[in-house]
């Protein structure tokens, strides 16, 4: 059974920086495509961002230039940098394992940007 597990959410001021982690029980796959999505409060889930094996990434218009995805294959985690943080990046920040046809996602870890 896959497991996928975020952590990192923390409460941070605005201007300030996170770094999130998602870490993948098992080993990743070349042809897995991880992605971290965002969900505020009563609103939808959307997608921040994702990477390929490869290393391709592609990032959603709000955070391109502040973000930056990357993964470590050896540690099965990939991660999400974030800088220039701003009050609506407030949310739950989801992490995605997309294998094949299946989804698997995580709980989600709560990044709140505040003064």
């Amino acid at each position: 059974q896959v497991q996928v597990v975020e952590s990192g959410g923390a409460l941070v001021q605005p201007g300030g920086s996170l770094r999130l982690s998602c870490e993948v029980s098992g080993t990743i796959l070349s042809s897995d495509i991880m992605g971290w999505y965002r969900q505020a409060q009563g609103k939808e889930r959307d997608l921040v961002g994702r990477i390929a094996w490869s290393g391709v990434t592609y990032y959603s218009e709000s955070v391109k230039g502040r973000f930056t995805i990357s993964r470590d294959n050896a540690k099965n985690t990939v991660y999400l940098q974030m800088n220039s943080l701003v009050a609506d990046d407030t949310a739950v920040y989801y992490c995605k394992l997309r294998r094949g046809v299946m989804d698997y996602w995580g709980k989600g870890t709560l990044v709140t940007v505040s003064s």
